[in-house]
């Protein structure tokens, strides 16, 4: 257990580069840009800056000060305020996500940021620390592991014991052997306590086939348009600039040696920023939790409770299809933390058969099935004739203003039948793309035009569905159906033009439900 206690004091040093960073656009405005101005505004807003950056760092003292947590045997306790005194208690039964991020400013001094994330809405439901030391960041891990043990366990020993107690009640007045417990019945966390399994680690040659897929070697093309911005800006008249320009690439040679050079250096920084991006990625997982760990410089690791995964989405890009990969996507019941992190997704250049295996080894109770079933070709028919309402908008705007591209008067023709054959293609690949199985107590849909999303879930986690037809699929006998998971947000997945039977197959399926979940 972890006495009441304040923050790391370091935590007030992260604060305070947090907020020099958020105001760095407005120290260069001020200090930089306008460095010999000596307007009367740019005065005023000066004096102002020094005096939010004044009170800015007397509330990163003060709310260090006034803010101390404590772990007892069931739950945080996070204290703040002084005049008005809260008090947040978030329970270990609660924390569903455990997300580490260790940014370059903690591997300076040695510490990381913790986050213990709920399913409950609201920033007071989670329980973060920004700065934390490594042995007291495992040593909160433990804590709240070891109550979800201790609690499985007890649970496990009141069922052993009912089931012991009536074995005795059925063979009472016999002559009783010594009971046999197997593995199948011992209790969830002497299983738990096994080393984790590492399911996937990263190599270089993933690193460098995900560099390529990601496109992140086009990163250089920013970077060339600052640069010639910058040189734009050196020589401020233009037809230098020009000039200079077309010089150097009036020699093929030279203009096919630049092009060559750059295009390495792009290649180079892309491979690079992949790797300081997924380099050491790591898949692990125990008998509750799927942990995932990421980065070279910045290190991200998150672990999920297995039984709060709601579903698994699949997805596949152009780029991605063209090369058999896929990413893999866990959609949880809490709150993922910072989208930008990523955390909740397995490596996104996985191989797609490695995924479907990868996903029944973290998660038992899950199957993924890859044959399943088509759409019929009436659907083809009638995706063709679904009128386009965005066409028709467009269509009657390029008629109405008539734009001339290229000289060509009737340009507004050949957009709009571009246009509408883009429409076309894009629903026949939908339409090839799209498959529906339902398998015992399992639904898997994929949907998709140029990129594919698979969507796997059980009908436990499933809370919603609906079966919707408009005119033209009563006329073709056909119909949508739509799913509803517990997330945050919530998890919404549709799939048109499905066979009206199996629609009707699909409702029978989920009222079977009630024989899923149960209720306590």
């Amino acid at each position: 257990m972890i006495d009441m206690k304040r923050h790391h004091p370091l935590t007030m040093l992260w604060s305070l580069w947090k907020l020099v960073k958020n105001s760095f656009a407005i120290i260069l405005f001020l200090f930089v840009f306008r460095q010999g101005s000596e307007s009367q505004w740019l005065f005023y807003g000066r004096i102002a800056f020094y005096a939010g950056i004044s009170i800015g760092i007397v509330s990163i003292i003060w709310k260090w000060f006034t803010s101390r947590y404590t772990a007892d045997d069931k739950a945080f306790h996070i204290y703040s305020g002084v005049f008005n005194r809260t008090r947040r208690t978030i329970p270990y039964t609660k924390v569903q996500n455990v997300n580490r991020h260790t940014t370059l400013f903690h591997r300076l001094f040695r510490v990381t940021s913790i986050r213990f994330e709920t399913g409950i809405k609201g920033e007071d439901a989670t329980f973060q620390l920004h700065v934390v030391s490594l042995s007291e960041a495992e040593q909160l891990e433990k804590i709240v592991a070891g109550y979800l043990a201790e609690d499985a366990e007890t649970v496990g020993a009141t069922e052993e014991r009912d089931t012991l107690d009536a074995v005795q009640d059925m063979e009472e007045g016999e002559t009783q052997s010594a009971p046999v417990i197997t593995d199948e019945a011992m209790p969830l966390p002497a299983k738990e306590k096994q080393e984790r399994i590492v399911h996937y680690h990263s190599t270089r040659k993933d690193i460098f086939k995900a560099s390529f897929t990601s496109l992140s070697f086009l990163v250089l093309i920013p970077v060339l348009a600052t640069l010639y911005s910058w040189v734009k800006d050196f020589f401020p008249d233009e037809e230098v600039t020009e000039s200079l320009l077309l010089t150097w690439l009036d020699s093929w040679w030279i203009a096919s040696l630049m092009i060559l050079v750059l295009l390495i250096i792009s290649i180079a920084l892309g491979i690079v920023r992949t790797f300081v991006k997924y380099g050491n990625f790591q898949i692990t997982s125990d008998a509750k939790r799927i942990y995932i760990s990421k980065g070279m410089m910045e290190q991200t690791s998150f672990s999920i409770l297995k039984e709060r995964v709601q579903a698994v989405k699949i997805t596949q890009s152009p780029m991605k299809r063209l090369l058999g990969l896929a990413e893999v996507e866990l959609t949880t019941a809490g709150s993922l933390g910072e989208s930008e992190q990523e955390v909740n997704s397995l490596y996104p250049f996985l191989p797609v058969k490695q995924a479907y295996t990868l996903i029944e080894e973290i998660l038992p109770s899950y199957r993924v099935t890859q044959e399943m079933e088509k759409l019929p070709r009436i659907s083809l028919w009638l995706r063709l004739l679904k009128p386009s309402w965005g066409w028709i908008m467009i269509t009657g705007l390029l008629w109405y203003f008539k734009p001339v591209v290229f000289g060509q008067k009737h340009a507004w023709l050949m957009i709009s039948a571009i246009l509408l054959v883009w429409i076309a293609t894009c629903r026949v690949m939908d339409f090839f793309h799209t498959r529906y199985i339902l398998h015992q107590n399992f639904i898997q849909l994929r949907t998709g035009a140029l990129t594919s999303t698979l969507f796997i879930s059980k009908r436990e986690k499933v809370i919603e569905v609906q079966i919707t037809r408009n005119v033209l699929q009563r006329w073709f006998g056909v119909a949508s159906i739509h799913t509803v998971n517990r997330a945050k947000p919530v998890l919404h997945h549709r799939a048109h033009d499905i066979p009206l039977n199996t629609a009707e197959s699909f409702q029978s399926w989920y009222m079977g439900r009630t024989q899923d979940v149960q209720t306590r």
